[in-house]
């Protein structure tokens, strides 16, 4: 059996990438499973999704925890730990990196025994999770190295998900496919089928426990509020909401009031944010009314921040 996970940021079309190489190997008669995961994050936060593919009936559930090939859209998710990228990776896994550095700095970099490639950046954006075509441009590469998807079946496939969107978005996105399935010709086939999983050897994911309300008919209720204040949400953010304090008129409330995570605190009429619980959703920079904070792409920022 092939597992393949997509690893990507909310925008980016991780769910489409599991989509098109999912028909593509069913159109070669393959038996498939295709579905992503994610909660009710924004746009820019770390999401996965699976493709699981057998010439035989497939009777595995749930999340992939040993995978064949890990497809990752965005580099700057790798050193993520709640991403869990490297998760359950090892000899015979292969990890592509869709990144503008070497696979060789990638191996230096990661402690990690899966083999690793490096899918050049088709192009690059401001906001990280605007990149049209990265799911597409997955899905061909992983489709190349799984080494049993022809170009036909990847087209086919392509038009079959990209279709309701009309001919010019088909065309772009199958386009970007093809140049990355042909990319990958000189390891095309590297990925080769895993090794049964014994139930003696599954380990089952960590379950949450959450409180039950008394009530005769109950459902899992979830008191707190606010989770970033648990969570360092400030991993998901692409894009970085900045003062510009000459501009502040220190109204004192409206950003504070509004930030939907209480990342944004005033101290003697001067607003800070908590950059490690600030998720970059830019209400902030909507509603501040002398227009005193913009959003800055997180990379340009921190480069702004290690300067100083």
């Amino acid at each position: 059996m092939y597992r393949i996970r997509f690893h990507g940021r909310g925008g980016q079309g991780m769910k489409t990438a599991s989509r098109i190489l999912g028909s593509a190997l069913f159109a070669e008669g393959f038996e498939v499973q295709d579905a992503p995961r994610y909660g009710a994050e924004r746009r820019g936060a770390p999401i996965f999704a699976y493709v699981r593919a057998d010439r035989r009936p497939i009777n595995e559930r749930g999340i992939i925890l040993r995978p064949d090939l890990v497809v990752v859209a965005d580099d700057t998710l790798v050193p993520v730990p709640a991403a869990g990228v490297l998760a359950g990776l090892d000899a015979y896994s292969v990890l592509l990196i869709h990144s503008h550095e070497s696979a060789d700095t990638w191996r230096r970099r990661l402690n990690t025994p899966a083999r690793v490639l490096v899918l050049p950046l088709i192009e690059e954006s401001a906001d990280r999770a605007d990149l049209p075509s990265v799911g597409a441009v997955c899905a061909g590469a992983a489709a190349c190295l799984l080494g049993v998807i022809s170009e036909d079946a990847l087209v086919k496939a392509s038009r079959d998900e990209l279709g309701p969107l009309g001919e010019a978005v088909v065309q772009r996105n199958l386009d970007k496919a093809l140049a990355a399935y042909r990319q990958m010709a000189e390891v095309r086939g590297m990925v080769t089928q895993g090794r049964e999983v014994n139930a003696a050897d599954y380990t089952p994911p960590a379950w949450i426990s959450l409180p039950f309300e008394d009530a005769n008919v109950s459902a899992p209720v979830i008191h707190a509020g606010l989770t970033s204040s648990a969570v360092s949400t400030g991993l998901w953010r692409t894009l970085r909401p900045v003062i510009d304090y000459d501009r502040c008129n220190q109204c004192w409330w409206v950003c504070s009031s509004l930030c939907p995570d209480g990342a944004i605190q005033v101290e003697e009429g001067r607003p800070t944010i908590d950059y490690d619980h600030c998720k970059g959703c830019l209400v902030c920079v909507a509603v501040c009314p002398p227009h005193a904070i913009e959003a800055q792409p997180e990379r340009a920022a921190e480069s702004l921040e290690t300067a100083k």
